[in-house]
């Protein structure tokens, strides 16, 4: 196939493996760059040296083009990214923070950056910074989708801006696929069908629990981590909707991050209290209105919630730490009852566990068919 960005990226297929915590590991990603598409690596739960030591394990299993992702709102982030542009990566994915100095880097050796947007304001800001391509993420993704569904986000962005977009959110399989391409994507991203996978690490009974749940069995809340988020439904996911922000919690699952982040808690917690983005941010320009002498001036309310977003972002990142931990409870350890599980609402229409080859061959079988079918009903 050839697309903006299969030409992009240099891989075969236009399909994305998104960097999931614990389920973008080297082996999965590997998998999916040998299967002719292209995966990003997770590092939200490395440290530096785990990120440097988990691409290095990726040029083992690969010589194809692969990518690490990096969320620069979350702490050790930005130092993530780093440890990548350090290695060479020819594709860096960067969210929910600015990334300018990280787009620059990454061009000074050739290569490319996409960015995962939500808006189309998002998508024009991600546009203006260099990057050279946009994961838009709609509302059925699993996670940290947009409040507005694939079938809409994607051609508003699409229509916004210049560089190619890569479609996420409810697609599975060749017939997903050929809707994201008839939208104006360049490709598409398959988290949730990847994730079950014979390849994938998620545990067995993650696995099988996703299998037996149907396209309305998830909750989409911001209760969850903080922001708009999209788990699995399960009683300990409700458990967590209706409980929403447990700062003590937070703090104490604060720790299992800190370890394996390899940081001091003590840095950990500086990090979140001060509201940590990565990349520095300006300070907000006084813009408080003069006003006639013996007049009582306004609050400007504006200033007032720039000063007010540090406190509130630390009160977030300990929200998303409590998360953290149910997270990769139901993940790795395969606790349903416990932990929580991130996944999309088109687990619905997954019916079975095949190799990522499998997935990536029958997907493309199928776009390929149904192309031929839409002409063949045209003329």
């Amino acid at each position: 196939m050839k697309t903006k960005i299969t030409e992009l990226f240099g891989i075969e297929y236009p399909i994305i493996l998104p960097g999931m915590s614990w389920i973008s590991v080297p082996e999965l990603v590997a998998a999916v760059c040998n299967a002719g598409g292209i995966g990003y690596l997770a590092t939200g739960p490395l440290s530096p040296d785990k990120t440097r030591e988990s691409i290095r394990r990726i040029r083992e299993l690969t010589n194809k083009p692969f990518g690490v992702g990096a969320t620069l709102l979350m702490p050790g982030a930005y130092e993530n990214a780093l440890v990548a542009i350090e290695e060479k990566v020819p594709v860096l994915n960067i969210s929910l923070g600015k990334g300018e100095n990280l787009i620059k880097k990454v061009h000074a050796y050739g290569g490319k950056v996409i960015t995962t947007v939500t808006t189309v304001q998002h998508a024009l800001a991600a546009e203006k910074s260099g990057a050279d391509a946009l994961q838009v993420t709609g509302h059925e993704a699993a996670a940290h989708g947009s409040q507005v569904t694939t079938l809409v986000l994607v051609p508003a962005i699409v229509d916004a801006v210049k560089i190619p977009v890569v479609a996420i959110g409810g697609i599975a399989d060749g017939r997903g696929m050929a809707a994201a391409m008839a939208l104006g994507a360049e490709g598409v991203g398959m988290g949730t069908r990847l994730s079950i996978t014979k390849e994938s690490p998620v545990h067995d009974s993650a696995k099988k629990k996703q299998l037996e749940c149907g396209i309305e069995d998830t909750i989409y809340s911001n209760r969850f981590d903080a922001l708009y988020c999209r788990i699995l439904k399960t009683p300990s996911a409700e458990k967590a909707i209706k409980q929403g922000r447990n700062i003590p919690k937070g703090i104490i699952a604060s720790f299992a991050i800190a370890k394996a982040l390899d940081l001091s808690w003590l840095k950990l917690a500086t990090s979140i209290l001060s509201g940590s983005k990565g990349e520095k941010s300006e300070k907000p320009k006084d813009t408080q209105t003069k006003v006639p002498a013996g007049s009582k001036p306004k609050k400007n309310k504006s200033l007032f919630r720039k000063m007010m977003k540090g406190p509130e972002m630390g009160m977030n990142l300990a929200h998303m730490a409590q998360a953290y931990v149910s997270i990769k409870r139901a993940t790795e350890d395969g606790d349903m009852e416990k932990g929580v599980y991130v996944s999309g609402q088109v687990q619905g229409i997954i019916h079975d566990i095949p190799t990522v080859a499998e997935v990536i061959n029958r997907t493309v079988e199928e776009f390929t068919k149904i192309q031929k079918d839409i002409a063949g009903k045209i003329n």
